[in-house]
């Protein structure tokens, strides 16, 4: 069962309201607005068209390949270059051309950071591999295992040298897929975004991407938006993602991953029990393994966070126990602000409401792996050049100390326009002047 098999089915007398659809419109753009509109061979269309029904412009996407070699996204004058993409069961995508991020609006849906804004740098061709039938990804952790063998220990994520990463981790593959899918970035002309819209964007990016040498949509179950009306469907949806992908075969155990958003975590007699939103069922970890995601994750985990409004997004690795429940084999955690933003503090939320409140275009970079990548808390995308956000959390701490004056002084050197907020002090203006 794929992950866009569990979304709820579209057609014209059954289709998200249009503040809920992932599209221009859903977001606040209006119907002429040149953003997201994408030309294919001769043919001018909204991107969310082509996203929504790719069945039905296969024809059209394949003349395109064929005769022009590309896309087009007309958000720019000249347009810009747009990869078309055929996956392995024959369904067409766009990605934007690489190289070309920042050359988009930064309200287009194909708009990228500068390359040294992201922690994606890190991993080599091999982790991370695009090509025209998709993207490729080699994951650190197995996906099956033997039953008669031992539990192998696990790999660790970090890497003390320079060199490219050649796998990516369960938090690469969380950031990775958060920032393919725009859910990194903000505009004001964007409405709002709900889990729907994010289902929808994750569901888009996962279509056409292996992991493994398995289809992604086959590994991954991403969590749907609740509708009563979708309820039963979606849990009859889950039930065979949960028997089909999981099940055990032989002496082997096959495992696979759940995206979704944490509403609750609660003890039990004997482990953990994560509640998730949308989703009636439960996914079970022992206290152990509790323990160390709390120590790797403690933002995520944070009381703190919770009571300022964060939400919480949880990257399962999952098999099933012997009596049929399905259990957390590792987890990789984020905090996201009411926009889905991703947030690494209490903090950062505060600042990335606040951000949207203001009017602002940003981004959060994400650190994907990388542990001692550093970044600028959010990047403004509605100057030019861009401006950046920090956020001064900590204090008397003499490693943070230091890698703010290093910030600082970077930031002066470049001559760049910077917002600083140390949160004992009110929060600044943020308006755009």
């Amino acid at each position: 069962m794929t992950a866009s098999k569990a979304a709820p089915l579209r057609d014209q007398h059954d289709r998200p309201r249009p503040a809920d659809t992932d599209s221009p419109q859903g977001e606040g753009a209006t119907r002429g607005d040149r953003a997201d509109r994408v030309r294919l061979a001769d043919k001018s269309l909204p991107l969310f068209v082509l996203r929504e029904h790719a069945t039905d412009y296969a024809a059209l996407f394949a003349r395109a390949r064929a005769e022009v070699g590309h896309g087009q996204c007309l958000c720019q004058t000249p347009a810009l270059r747009l990869v078309i993409r055929c996956s392995r069961a024959g369904r067409y995508h766009l990605a934007g051309w690489p190289g070309e991020g920042e050359l988009h609006d930064p309200s287009c849906s194909f708009y990228k950071l500068a390359s040294e804004l992201t922690g994606r740098d890190a991993y080599s061709a091999e982790a991370i591999h695009e090509g025209d039938d998709g993207v490729a990804i080699r994951f650190s952790a197995a996906l099956a295992r033997k039953l008669s063998a031992p539990e192998p220990a696990k790999a660790s994520t970090e890497q003390r040298d320079s060199r490219a990463r050649r796998t990516v981790g369960l938090l690469g593959l969380l950031h990775w897929l958060w920032e393919e899918a725009q859910l990194t970035a903000w505009h004001p002309r964007w409405r709002r975004r709900t889990w729907w819209v994010s289902h929808a964007r994750l569901s888009e990016q996962i279509a056409g991407c292996s992991i493994n040498h398995e289809e992604l949509a086959e590994a991954l179950y991403v969590v749907p938006p609740f509708r009563k009306e979708y309820a039963r469907r979606n849990a009859a949806a889950f039930e065979i993602f949960r028997i089909s992908r999981l099940k055990r075969r032989g002496d082997t155990q096959r495992r696979g991953l759940i995206l979704g958003e944490i509403r609750d975590i609660r003890p039990t007699q004997y482990g953990i029990r994560y509640v998730l939103a949308h989703h009636r069922g439960a996914l079970f970890a022992t206290k152990a393994l509790d323990k160390r995601l709390r120590r790797s994750y403690r933002p995520a985990f944070s009381e703190n966070a919770i009571e300022h409004g964060a939400r919480r997004i949880g990257l399962f690795l999952v098999e099933l126990s012997p009596r049929g429940n399905i259990r957390v084999v590792d987890m990789a955690a984020m905090l996201v602000s009411r926009l889905y933003i991703p947030a690494d503090s209490s903090h950062e939320i505060v600042m990335a409401n606040a951000l949207a409140d203001s009017g602002r275009a940003y981004v959060k970079p994400v650190r994907y792996d990388g542990n001692d990548a550093v970044f600028p808390d959010f990047v403004l995308t509605d100057t030019r050049p861009n401006s950046y956000v920090e956020v001064y959390g900590i204090h008397g701490r003499e490693a943070y100390d230091q890698r703010k004056r290093v910030k600082q002084a970077h930031y002066q050197n470049q001559g760049a326009s910077l917002i600083e907020w140390d949160v004992t002090e009110p929060i600044p203006d943020l308006r755009r002047r």
